[in-house]
């Protein structure tokens, strides 16, 4: 279960993430960098591997059907996280955020082995950030600093939950397979635009800031054509 696998990664980047928190808090300009870095490798592993899969199994029913599914429960959880206030709020919203991450990158392997190893690098960047975002909140709340440590791994292992979610969807009809990474593909998308740039854009900006969205996505283009 190459995904299942694959999942340890992001998850100890969670962890890091927690953990550089706790040591010395990044500054607003250098998370605004990071996540626009972030937004990039994330939508260009959905253009060119997640993309390129749908288009080529031409099933536009189930793109549809799938990509609808998909916006709905973007559009559900953007509601949710709207709505969330307080740590607890705020931890449940993430969790379920995670978990979705989890999924996809589960639905990327179906797509191949090169599309999971990239979207784990993408997704590895950004579960970093929630890690420090989650634990910038909760060691306002929670005093002893393992707890919030613990906290955001009990978050991080729904990663993994969510590849094991996604793994009986390799024996369904091709058709089927195509919905859920048209599901997918709605879901990185929201992640970019609705997540990780207004983000970014609420923090200090600069042209070099907002250039690393471009250094992302070429990155990951190059990366690409190496493997």
């Amino acid at each position: 279960m190459p995904a299942l696998a694959y999942t340890i990664i992001p998850v100890v980047a969670v962890i890091a993430g927690a953990l550089l928190s706790l040591l010395r808090k990044p500054g607003a300009s250098f998370v605004s960098a990071m996540q626009h870095l972030a937004a990039g490798v994330v939508f260009a592993a959905a253009a060119t591997e997640i993309l390129p899969q749908i288009k080529h199994d031409a099933a536009p029913v189930a793109t549809l059907i799938g990509g609808a599914i998909g916006v709905g429960a973007m559009l559900l959880l953007k509601a949710l996280e709207e709505r969330a206030t307080g740590s607890l709020a705020m931890v449940g919203a993430v969790a379920i955020d995670i978990l979705v991450d989890g999924l996809v990158l589960g639905l990327a392997f179906l797509a191949g082995a090169k599309a999971g190893l990239l979207l784990t690098i993408a997704l590895t960047l950004e579960v970093m950030f929630l890690g420090v975002t989650v634990t910038s909140d909760l060691r306002e709340k929670v005093v002893a600093a393992w707890k919030v440590v613990a906290i955001v791994a009990a978050i991080g292992m729904l990663l993994p939950v969510g590849a094991v979610l996604a793994t009986p969807v390799a024996v369904l009809p091709q058709p089927m397979i195509v919905a859920f990474l048209s599901f997918g593909l709605m879901a990185l998308l929201y992640l970019v635009t609705e997540e990780l740039l207004v983000d970014a854009h609420e923090r200090p900006d600069s042209p070099l800031i907002s250039g690393m969205f471009f250094a992302g996505f070429l990155g990951l283009l190059i990366i690409e054509e190496l493997m």
